[in-house]
């Protein structure tokens, strides 16, 4: 019978982080939790970076996941909300590595390849397919919907990493 490792997927925002939990036992996953983490936007920078800290953490701490999937997310459009988003995906990725967790990072194409099999595709597209791979899954946003999905693309990229060490090894 194959381990049972429990993974976080989370979706970095400013105003709302999502997170989303699954379980994964070999190919079979299995819905655990999912919400959002939201931020007061008429507070200051610090404040909001403050609460969604703190709200990540108030989730690992009551889930105990044993893995997390970020993803990494670019804006180039606007140099202040990038910047203000990479400080949200600072908080992300500190909340789990400061809790002992090992912290993998997901490119949005190789999320929407993993879960819709195609590195292009729309919202509605990935919700959709998040509802199929977890049926049972219920999410409050689409940034946790995303986040489900930034899950399962972990559950799937971390189960080709032994085997592929061990061709690498064997060869």
């Amino acid at each position: 019978m194959a381990e049972t490792i429990r993974i976080i997927g989370i979706d970095p925002g400013l105003r709302r982080t999502g997170w989303g939990v699954v379980e994964a036992a070999g190919n079979t996953l299995r819905f655990v939790a999912a919400g959002t983490v939201q931020s007061d936007q008429t507070a200051e920078l610090a404040r909001r970076l403050c609460q969604l800290h703190d709200g990540l953490t108030e989730v690992i701490s009551g889930y105990q996941p044993e893995e997390a999937a970020v993803e990494a997310t670019f804006v180039n459009k606007d140099a202040s909300a990038t910047l203000k988003l990479g400080q949200a995906r600072g908080i992300a990725m500190l909340v789990p590595a400061r809790a002992g967790l090992a912290v993998a990072e997901y490119a949005p194409n190789a999320v929407k390849k993993a879960v819709i099999g195609v590195g292009h595709g729309d919202k509605t597209q990935i919700h959709m397919m998040v509802k199929v791979l977890l049926p049972k899954a219920r999410f409050d946003t689409h940034d946790a919907a995303d986040a489900l999905a930034i899950a399962i693309c972990h559950a799937h990229h971390r189960q080709s990493v032994p085997s592929r060490l061990a061709a690498l090894l064997a060869g």
